[in-house]
């Protein structure tokens, strides 16, 4: 069994808005999305896995201490739609009650990561608009030193390669083994993706078909093993995807790619 800790795809939805005279407006609702049911859904199918869902703003609000005990506590930690400011800044530095009280500093939440995948910790970063370099490099993990454990390289300008025709996943010969019993041809055109680089000494496991671009690739992080897949599990990109018959048995493959069973 391996416990993941799921980080992103939620959404808040404020609205519609109503302007009732020249001076006055309110909305009419708000509703919370979890666009991550369906990848937790995926990894939790068999009953053998058990998936914690967690919107970025909560992983945000973590207190000292706290992300760490979520290091220790479970197997694969997954990053999606999570964007490098989230791990970099801390609730405290905007409450200017404690300006000038005491030293603000807090525990570097990418140095935790890197450090917990180099001491076996699998990890998965998946795609979408404020992955990797993202929309106006509003992802900016590259600018960080998740660099250092990432099975690509970002690129240093916007990264969405989006069409509205979608995109064809292929697996490439390495894939065939790793993914085997998987039925990718079958695979729906997936509406976008982070353009990134392989690394040199990682695995491309699938790319697109019509840019030779990577769409999952793994690496060997220290005594970790690290995933990217550059496109998104949910919607929009990820419309057709989350209902592909095999979304779940490619998830269940992906998540054997990183955990480690060597001692659990």
């Amino acid at each position: 069994m391996a416990k993941v800790y799921y980080v992103g795809d939620w959404a808040v939805l404020s609205g519609p808005y109503f302007y009732e005279t020249p001076f006055h407006s309110g909305p009419k609702g708000l509703e919370i999305f979890n666009y991550g049911k369906w990848l937790k859904d995926a990894l939790e199918s068999t009953g053998e896995h058990e998936v914690n869902s967690v919107p970025s703003w909560d992983f945000y609000k973590l207190a000292p201490g706290e992300y760490e005990t979520i290091l220790d506590s479970y197997d694969v930690i997954v990053f999606s739609d999570v964007e490098a400011k989230l791990f970099q800044l801390a609730p405290g530095f905007f409450d200017r009650e404690q300006f000038g009280t005491k030293v603000l500093t807090f525990p570097d939440r990418i140095r935790l990561t890197v450090e917990a995948a180099r001491a076996g910790k699998g990890m998965m970063f998946l795609g979408g608009w404020y992955s990797f370099t993202g929309e106006i490099g509003k992802g900016g993990w590259g600018r960080t030193r998740l660099t250092e454990i990432l099975p690509v390289q970002c690129l240093d300008h916007e990264d969405l390669v989006e069409s509205t025709e979608g995109y064809q996943p292929v697996v490439t010969g390495a894939g065939e083994e790793r993914l085997d019993g998987v039925d990718v041809k079958s695979c729906p055109p997936i509406l976008g993706y982070n353009q990134t680089r392989p690394r040199d000494d990682a695995e491309v496991l699938m790319q697109f078909a019509e840019t030779g671009d990577p769409l999952l690739v793994t690496r060997r992080a220290g005594k970790g093993n690290v995933l990217a897949f550059t496109s998104d599990p949910a919607p929009h990109w990820g419309c057709n995807f989350v209902f592909w018959e095999e979304y779940p048995s490619f998830w269940l493959k992906c998540l054997d790619l990183v955990v480690d069973r060597s001692g659990r």
